[in-house]
C-alpha cells in the first residue's frame, strides 16, 4: 500500500471547486463529484475519481462537467477560503482545450 505525499500541501476535490466558484455549494460540488464523477491528471497519469474527498494539489489538471458542458481545469493554487470572483478566478487557468473557452469566445463564468 502506498503511503500519501504529506509534504505536499493538498484541499479536498469538493471544497477547492467550492472554493474556485466553480459550484455556488460545497453541497452541490460534492454531488457533482458523486455522480458525475471527475477526471484527474498528476504527474502525467489520468484516473477518474468519484470521491468528494479527493486531494488536489497544485499542477493537478481537472476534467469536470458543469452545466451540461466539459471543463478542463489546471489547478494553480489552493486558496485558503471561498474569496471574491476575482480571488477565485487566481486559483485556476481554463484549459485551451477546454469546450468553455471555445464557441462564443466567453470564459468560464463564475
Amino acid at each position: 500500500m502506498r503511503l500519501p505525499d504529506l509534504t505536499t500541501p493538498s484541499l479536498r476535490l469538493d471544497r477547492w471547486l467550492w472554493h474556485a466558484r466553480i459550484f455556488k455549494t460545497r453541497a452541490l460540488a460534492a454531488r457533482i463529484v458523486s455522480q458525475k464523477g471527475a477526471r484527474v491528471t498528476r504527474a502525467g497519469k489520468t484516473q477518474k475519481t468519484t470521491k468528494p474527498s479527493f486531494a488536489i494539489r497544485p499542477g493537478d489538471t481537472l476534467a469536470i462537467v458543469q452545466a451540461q458542458r466539459a471543463i478542463i481545469l489546471e489547478v494553480v493554487a489552493l486558496g485558503d477560503r471561498r474569496g471574491p470572483a476575482r480571488e477565485a478566478q487566481t486559483l485556476y487557468r481554463i484549459s485551451d482545450d477546454s469546450p468553455a473557452t471555445q464557441g462564443n469566445g466567453r470564459t468560464f463564468p463564475c
